[in-house]
């Protein structure tokens, strides 16, 4: 059984979708993409509209191609199918993001991890084919995983040790994320939304001067029902949750969260966590990253990580005890709904 999207921008309570740019009117544009498996919205108003969302469009389908580790032409599949220690020549951005992907390693103590490709394969989430991995199966696959199996060598090349394997699965929508504004800010786009399925990036504010309303899914009830709404100007907004994807085997639930130390779905008293940063660049990538991590950390370290300053974000915890938090960056933009049942905690 699987749910897509935690952050739920068709909730956006933007009002109506024309008198957008000021005096003149115009109409806000949109479409819909499927890559990544996820559905994404794209809207946009003002600028060269139809020109950056058709590039926008263009930019999704490449780096679906580019970051894919299912497709045998991609230079992901190329590293991962080179013979243990042969440095391949990835090209200089999928670089970039493996080095930034080992920094968010070493930032949250391998909470985060891109080599954990043949762990979650064993559990069927990369091909949707779930079962439950055997312990000696999982052993097997444990010495390879953690980021000093990864190393960036001489120029744009990159070697895994033998039995290593990356999946940039947990941070590839937030560079998407990223690489939608950058198309926004070059065609003069002054509002609108990119969706990319529970990674969300505004750009300006709604279509009556204020701003966005992003309803944030409540992880224990169905589609559609909010824990709360998080307004927001010029900010990416990512969710990860055990809700989004997972299967039931013998009356458990397995998510697909997997935590590095243990080769198991995290066990962390999290059920959801949002990660909320400004519009700077790069920061859909950071969002993206460490919403994974903090919920295979949880609360106690996702907030002493929040407290360090080593990042810039703000967060929404929603635990299994049922309360629902918020970092006092966002709390006067935060308002949970009351039906959701949680008892609601502002964290300073």
């Amino acid at each position: 059984m699987k749910r897509l999207g935690a952050l739920l921008a068709s909730l956006l309570l933007a009002g109506s979708l024309t008198a957008c740019g000021g005096t003149a009117a115009q109409e806000m544009q949109s479409i819909q993409v499927f890559a990544m498996d996820t559905v994404m919205g794209l809207r946009a108003c003002g600028g060269e509209t139809e020109a950056a969302l058709a590039a926008a469009e263009d930019e999704i389908y490449r780096l679906d191609e580019a970051l894919s580790r299912t497709r045998e032409d991609s230079a992901v599949s190329r590293l991962n199918s080179a013979a243990g220690g042969t440095p391949v020549d990835v090209g200089e951005e999928l670089r970039d993001l493996i080095a930034r992907a080992l920094d968010f390693s070493a930032a949250t103590d391998g909470a985060f991890d891109i080599t954990l490709a043949p762990v979650s394969s064993a559990w069927g989430f990369t091909e949707d084919t779930y079962r439950v991995p055997e312990d000696a199966e999982l052993a097997l696959l444990l010495p390879c995983v953690g980021a000093e199996h990864v190393h960036l060598e001489e120029g744009t090349a990159v070697s895994l040790d033998q039995g290593t394997q990356i999946d940039l699965g947990a941070i590839a929508k937030g560079y998407a994320s990223d690489r939608m504004a950058a198309i926004y800010q070059e065609h003069g786009i002054t509002h609108g939304i990119v969706d990319l399925g529970g990674n969300t990036w505004v750009c300006g504010g709604n279509l009556e001067g204020e701003p966005w309303q992003i309803g944030i899914q409540d992880p224990a009830r169905s589609a559609g029902a909010l824990a709360g709404i998080l307004e927001a100007s010029d900010a990416f907004a990512v969710t990860s949750g055990g809700y989004q994807r997972y299967f039931e085997e013998n009356g458990q639930l397995y998510h697909h969260i997997i935590d590095p130390a243990t080769g198991r779905p995290a066990e962390s008293g999290l059920t959801s966590v949002t990660v909320v940063a400004d519009g700077a660049a790069g920061n859909g990538t950071m969002c993206d990253a460490l919403s994974t991590a903090l919920f295979v950390m949880g609360e106690d370290r996702a907030l002493e990580l929040w407290r360090s300053g080593v990042y810039d974000f703000d967060l929404i915890l929603v635990t299994e005890d049922g309360r629902l938090l918020a970092t006092a960056g966002i709390a006067d933009r935060f308002r949970p709904d009351d039906s959701a049942g949680y008892a609601y905690e502002i964290v300073s």
